[in-house]
Formats: structure tokens, sequence, C-alpha cells
């Protein structure tokens, strides 16, 4: 049986992993700077999240979400240790998608509105109303677009103000780092703007925190550079360093009843023990403080390239604009020199998504590539 066919595939097969390191069949290693787009945090392979999963599955994998599950609790209290996130209550689900969809729908059944407003270049998901709150209408099926979505520009706060005075509107879902969009972001004021018109408005304020949360913004949520308190924050990419997991931190003020919310798969025990150890790892070795000090390090060398034309993003979240589409760029980068990298919407920006444990000689290796790459394309177009 073929495999329905919607993604173009780079000819590598990566078999196995060591920290910042994949390998394919024939053994040839690659650096990783994408992290399959920003999910592994902790590196691949890491022994106390295989020996986590290891013991947890060889005792109990799965159970449903009728009976008792201590390893939901003890995830939720290390989540908001981490965070900081007080007093917040969580559900876990099983993908970055269907957080963002948990959560439009919270905001729905909880002002008893529909409307949603999102923002350009926004990317929540490819489910329901995630996907009609993405900007990108080549992937939003006519059973979706029946979702009432107000797309607006960042920035434009005279914009929101005039949607959310209508009285429609559920929710504002925020990136505050934009991932597949191309690491823009709103300014200081903006968001902080939107905030209060959401509490004036009775409008969920939604921090899509997908791709940014734990840890990878350089604060363990990237809406914490801000003084916003998110009504609901979503996230899922790097909570299980591989293995699917996804969940909400819901404010307290929205109050939980039987059957508003209900997963089969999600907070199974299996995905909280992986779950448990990415926190674990985060916590032990200081991997928010290494983002930081590589974060400067990364983007010290990138100033130093001319060829780059801005620096995009925060923490090891980053992006690399230039003047000419990056899709040779990439491909040069994966098979002559062994690097993976990630792609934008902004088809100029190279995106950068390491694991959260890389080190300094792993940047100058991607720098030593990249000058080498970009000398080689240069003289072509001369």
């Amino acid at each position: 049986m073929p495999l329905f066919n919607v993604y173009p595939l780079y000819d590598v097969t990566p078999v196995s992993g060591n920290g910042v390191y994949v390998y394919d069949e024939k053994g040839v290693e690659f650096l990783d700077l994408y992290g399959g787009h920003a999910v592994i945090s902790i590196g691949h392979a890491h022994p106390k999240y295989v020996n986590a999963v290891i013991e947890q599955v060889a005792k109990l994998g799965f159970y449903s979400n009728a009976i008792q599950n201590p390893l939901q609790i003890e995830l939720a209290d290390k989540i908001e240790k981490l965070s900081g996130c007080k007093d917040y209550e969580l559900f876990l689900c099983n993908s970055g998608a269907e957080a963002n969809e948990n959560a439009l729908k919270l905001a729905s059944f909880k002002t008893g509105k529909s409307r949603i407003v999102a923002f350009r270049n926004g990317f929540h998901g490819r489910t329901s109303a995630a996907v009609a709150a993405t900007d990108n209408p080549s992937i939003i099926a006519p059973i979706n677009a029946q979702q009432q979505v107000t797309i607006l520009e960042l920035n434009d706060i005279s914009g929101v103000k005039a949607e959310l005075e209508k009285g429609d509107v559920c929710a504002v879902i925020v990136e505050f780092i934009q991932g597949v969009g191309g690491l823009d972001q709103g300014t200081s004021d903006f968001f902080e703007q939107v905030y209060a018109l959401c509490k004036a408005n009775d409008t969920m304020f939604i921090a899509d925190e997908v791709q940014s949360g734990y840890g990878r913004s350089g604060k363990f949520f990237a809406f914490q550079y801000y003084n916003v308190t998110p009504d609901i924050i979503s996230i899922a990419k790097g909570m299980g360093n591989g293995f699917p997991i996804g969940g909400i931190l819901i404010h307290p003020d929205i109050e939980a009843k039987f059957g508003m919310l209900g997963t089969t798969f999600g907070g199974n025990h299996l995905a909280c023990a992986a779950g448990l150890s990415v926190l674990n790892v985060i916590e032990e070795q200081k991997l928010i403080d290494n983002v930081n000090e590589m974060s400067e390090y990364f983007i010290k060398l990138a100033k130093t390239i001319p060829q780059i034309k801005n620096i995009k993003g925060r923490g090891l979240m980053l992006g690399l604009e230039f003047d000419f589409e990056v899709g040779d760029l990439r491909k040069k980068l994966i098979y002559e020199h062994h690097i993976f990298t990630g792609g934008a919407s902004n088809k100029k920006l190279l995106r950068i998504l390491p694991p959260l444990t890389i080190r300094k000689e792993h940047i100058n290796m991607f720098f030593e590539a990249l000058i080498e790459t970009l000398a080689e394309v240069e003289a072509k177009m001369e």
C-alpha cells in the first residue's frame, strides 16, 4: 500500500540519534538544528528519557482517563513549579493542534461566543477551528472554513479593538513568536493592549506556546516576556521529546464541568513518564540558562555574516533571513554538510530550532558550513 503523498521528502533516512545528532542507515552523522519542528527538547535518546519510557512501558503504558493516574498530577505539579504559572489547571491531550482545538472550544464554552481573532502568518494546527485560525488558505478545507475567524495584522491594535467591541469574539489566539510564519513578533505594547482589550470585552486570551514553550524562547513560556496573564496556554512540541503529548493550562477563572473536554489517549501513563523526564532534565541540566547562553553566542556569530539581512526570534527559536529564497541553501546544508535546518512560509528564512542541549562547538560547525555554502551560492550567481 503506498503512503498518501502529502509531504515532499528529503532523501535522508534517519535510523538513530544521540544528543544533537542523528544517523542515517549508512551511519552518516547529521547535526540536527531543527529538532523535528522544535520537538526534540533535551536531545535524541537522552538516557534519562529512554529509561523513563522503558520503565513505564514495562509496568503500564496505557489505561483510560476513567481511573486515577498519579503521573498526571505529578506532571501538572512539575509544570507549575518550572513555569511559574501558579494555580492554573492542566488538561492533557496528544498534539499541538489538539491543544489549540481544546483551547478554542473551552473559550467558546466560557464566553458563549463563537468567533475567533487570529493573526497574519499565524499557524495553530491542521484540525477544525485550529486550522481555520491558521493563515494559510491552501490547508483550509471548506468544512473548516465554516468557522468564524477574523485574521488581522500583527500590531494592528485598532483592528483588534474594533473586532472585540462587536461582542461576538470568544478568543484571541496569539503566537508570541510565530513559528511556521517566520519568527515574527508583535510589540510589547501590542500584546499588552490586546490582553487588556480581551479583559474588557469578555474574550479569552489564548497563548499558543506549542512551539515557543518549554524554555525554547529563553523563558519557560514566551508570553512571560510581557505583562500578560493568558486565560489558556497551549503546549505540545517540546513536552515529550518526541513522544506525542500536548495540553492546555487553564486559568482558575474557567470552571470545569464533566464532559466539557475529553480524550482517549491524552495524559496516558507512558506520555506522562516521557513528559516528566523532559522536565526533570530541563531542571537538572539548567537548560533554560543554556538556551540564553547559546542564543547570545549564535546571534553574535550571525551578525558577522553580511549575507544575513535579519535575525529573528528569541532563545533557540531563531530565523536567519536572506535576500534570496533558501531552499537550495537548505539542500546544500543537508546533502553536502549533513546539517538539518528548517524552512518557513517566508521562503527567504532559515529556521533554527535545535535541541536545548546544543553547545558552542555545534554552533561553530553550523556557521563554518554556512559561510562555505554561501560562498558557493554567490559564486554561482556571478
